[in-house]
């Protein structure tokens, strides 16, 4: 454990314990929120979905939207990596494909503030379309 040893630190410290109550009191009903996750194996990472993971983790809480971004090994899309599972509270969950930071933007904005959908869904049956 780092030694605190001014206000600063002890501020520091505040916020760091905050943040991991709020994430342990998240994780006690995901249900009632927002879930995002996004594919981080090889080919996630390999085509930006740690900088898309970031956005997401940092945008979400700019935005005042109660939801919990995790991060998922591959899901069978290497084709449209960065991928994103987004579930909204009571829905069935929607992946989409090919997410940059701009998509993110808009996922946020249209799809999880609007519940409008928006491009990029990659559809459950994709192999027989």
């Amino acid at each position: 454990m780092a030694v605190i040893k001014t206000l600063d630190d002890l501020k520091k410290r505040q916020e760091e314990m905050k943040a991991r109550v709020n994430l342990r009191d998240k994780a006690e009903d995901p249900e009632s929120l927002v879930q995002v996750k996004v594919a981080m194996a090889t080919c996630g990472i390999a085509s930006g979905a740690k900088e898309v993971m970031e956005f997401f983790v940092t945008e979400l809480n700019k935005r005042s939207i109660d939801a919990v971004v995790t991060q998922t090994g591959c899901m069978g899309y290497c084709f449209a990596e960065p991928t994103v599972e987004i579930t909204l509270p009571g829905k069935e969950p929607i992946v989409f494909g090919y997410v940059d930071v701009k998509k993110a933007d808009e996922i946020i904005e249209r799809y999880i503030k609007e519940g409008e959908l928006v491009d990029g869904i990659i559809p459950q049956n994709y192999n027989t379309i």
